[in-house]
């Protein structure tokens, strides 16, 4: 197989993986809307849903090191390690997740939304100043059109800017967005001695415990009745929507940069769309649809080979980020 074939198929399974885990990750705004409707705590939702998860990934750690305990408390592991797992559970699990609904209780769920998906705009940032990630103009213009097509996929909420405490609530929908880009960059950074797979049972099971104990200490709680539609929901959103969204995320992480990586998150509030058009019934308007457009361009701007680097930049690039 020539280098050139080797790149491509490298490149193909990077974008795939990014796909299918955007897609997963899109589809589960869907399923915790027809759960919350049913009257399940958001924060018990939360913690339930990616405990379940943690515990999920444990064949796939198998399947990747054939050993489950040498791949979870490698040998080779320290006490930094630990503390940048923790770090990372905390901030990509709890502190996401946690911020995200404080901050739908001052601004509707689709400005939260919007605020949370500038991730890869921070990502950008801080990959330029942490990771020495090159931020050519066209692809900083390509995140920024991609912001540009979240917003109208998902729809700006009038209500948002009529409600009182918009400016707390607008700035906890951008900490979790920071949270967010933090453990992607602390993740990329730290070279940590874990598999994808093993990393993403430590940072759901972190943060799940986490979320557990603030909402059990705050008073929610758990239904106490449940239909087989509902748990079949549960467990879509535990299973596919997190073991599977995390893990593929984890691995595209490992195969590319972080800021292109994260570029392709403007196409979870796109598949939220898809899916909750098919699952709830919500219509498309004209402007998700030019939202979704939009999307596309980003998409394009940011990966073009064109970007503004001569070829010998692109291919030290390539090899600063890792890619195949």
């Amino acid at each position: 197989m020539s280098t050139g074939h080797k790149v491509a198929q490298g490149r193909a399974e990077f974008v795939f993986l990014l796909i299918a885990s955007t897609f997963l990750m899109g589809s589960s705004f869907a399923v915790g809307k027809i759960l919350l409707q049913a009257g399940f705590e958001p924060m018990i939702l939360v913690g339930w849903r990616f405990l379940l998860a943690a515990f999920a990934t444990l064949p796939f750690v198998f399947l990747e090191n054939g050993h489950v305990m040498s791949a979870l408390l490698p040998a080779r592991a320290g006490w930094r390690d630990a503390a940048l797992v923790i770090t990372i559970g905390l901030l990509q699990t709890a502190g996401v997740m946690s911020l995200l609904f404080l901050a739908m209780r001052s601004i509707s769920a689709s400005t939260a939304a919007i605020l949370l998906f500038t991730n890869p705009i921070w990502v950008a940032v801080l990959g330029k100043l942490f990771l020495g990630e090159t931020l050519h103009r066209t692809r900083l213009a390509g995140l920024l059109v991609g912001v540009t097509g979240v917003t109208l996929a998902i729809g700006l909420a009038p209500d948002a800017l009529s409600g009182n405490d918009v400016s707390r609530g607008e700035l906890t929908g951008l900490a979790a967005a920071f949270c967010w880009a933090g453990a992607t960059i602390i993740n990329k950074r730290a070279k940590l001695p874990f598999g994808s797979w093993a990393l993403s049972f430590w940072q759901m099971l972190i943060g799940a415990v986490a979320v557990l104990i603030i909402a059990y200490a705050s008073g929610q709680h758990w239904p106490e009745r449940t239909t087989p539609s509902q748990w079949t929901w549960f467990l879509w959103l535990s299973i596919p929507a997190s073991t599977g969204s995390f893990g593929l995320w984890f691995l595209a992480l490992a195969k590319g940069g972080a800021t292109k990586a994260s570029g392709y998150l403007f196409l979870a509030p796109l598949f939220a769309v898809m899916t909750s058009f098919f699952i709830l019934g919500t219509t498309l308007s004209w402007m998700q649809a030019a939202g979704g457009l939009l999307i596309g361009l980003a998409l394009w701007l940011m990966n073009r080979e064109g970007s503004g680097a001569s070829r010998r930049e692109r291919l030290e690039e390539a090899l600063a980020e890792g890619e195949p």
